[in-house]
């Protein structure tokens, strides 16, 4: 368990409550304006705009008021759906400049996984208007395909880097690059060696979402465009679609199997993951 405290705004107090609105508790200490139970960190707002993040994820929701102290020009990217076996898989890379970051500090940007679905769907369209963008989206059908000659790694280097790339042909990249690492360095360009085009001088940082405001607006762009992709699956197939690979997971897929046939499933799922196999306990 970790503890931070910072000294925050009127704006950013108030936008934190608003955010997390849901999270709010009735009991809270002396000399306290809220506190909030998210999940991972309680989050406690005083009279002297003191506000303390207490828990395992306490550097997860107090980063992006960390963020203007060490900002500097640059690009981020991150990926979506990795771990969910409905839907597909969604990459973004985008830039954050010293014009626009005041813009988006209003909508307390941070890692996509940190903040509810409602509020990523409500403020990424105003992100896309503000950052310059690219976003790669693998479809389940393309990715059941190349997944039997690429692992999970090697498909995401892949995507990492042609978002890169593509962005690239839209406006000039900054000196200062960021991925959030999935694998080491070194690996990650022998993924993508036989690229015909690859971007380097990269940096590479774990729970880079959370420290730089580029791969958190990448972050909630990727997870905007999946959200959007299985809104799309379920309005075509009449049927809702669990998020993540829980045992909810492995009814859903049966109740699909049942209804549309096992064929069908790839254009829907990650043919791989350990859900498909276990859907023989369900028919």
């Amino acid at each position: 368990m970790s503890t931070i405290t910072l000294v925050l705004t009127d704006t950013q107090i108030n936008k934190l409550k608003t955010t997390f609105s849901e999270s709010i508790v009735s009991k809270t200490p002396p000399y306290a304006l809220y506190q909030l139970k998210v999940e991972g960190c309680v989050i406690t707002a005083y009279e002297s705009k003191k506000v303390v993040f207490q828990g395992s994820d306490a550097e997860v929701y107090a980063s992006p008021f960390q963020i203007k102290n060490t900002f500097k020009t640059q690009a981020g990217s991150d990926e979506v759906g990795t771990g969910d076996y409905f839907g597909p898989i969604c990459v973004c890379a985008c830039i954050v400049t010293n014009k626009n970051k005041d813009a988006l500090a209003k909508y307390a940007i941070q890692d996509s996984k940190a903040l509810k679905d409602d509020y990523i769907q409500q403020i990424a369209p105003q992100i896309m208007k503000t950052v310059e963008y690219s976003l790669l989206i693998l479809d389940n059908a393309k990715y059941n395909q190349v997944q039997a000659t690429n692992n999970m790694n090697q498909i995401k280097a892949k995507l990492h880097n042609q978002a890169y790339v593509n962005l690239a042909k839209k406006t000039t990249l900054p000196n200062f690059i960021i991925i959030d690492q999935f694998t080491p360095e070194k690996l990650y360009y022998n993924y993508i060696k036989n690229e015909p085009n690859i971007i380097r001088n990269i940096h590479f940082e774990t729970k880079a979402e959370n420290k730089y405001l580029a791969v958190a607006c990448a972050s909630v762009i990727a997870r905007h465009a999946f959200l959007e992709c299985l809104k799309n699956y379920e309005t075509h197939y009449d049927m809702t679609f669990q998020k993540g690979a829980s045992d909810k997971v492995d009814q859903n897929a049966a109740e699909f199997v049942k209804r549309y046939g096992i064929e069908e499933l790839k254009n829907v799922a990650k043919l791989h993951f350990k859900n498909t196999e276990k859907l023989k306990e369900y028919l």
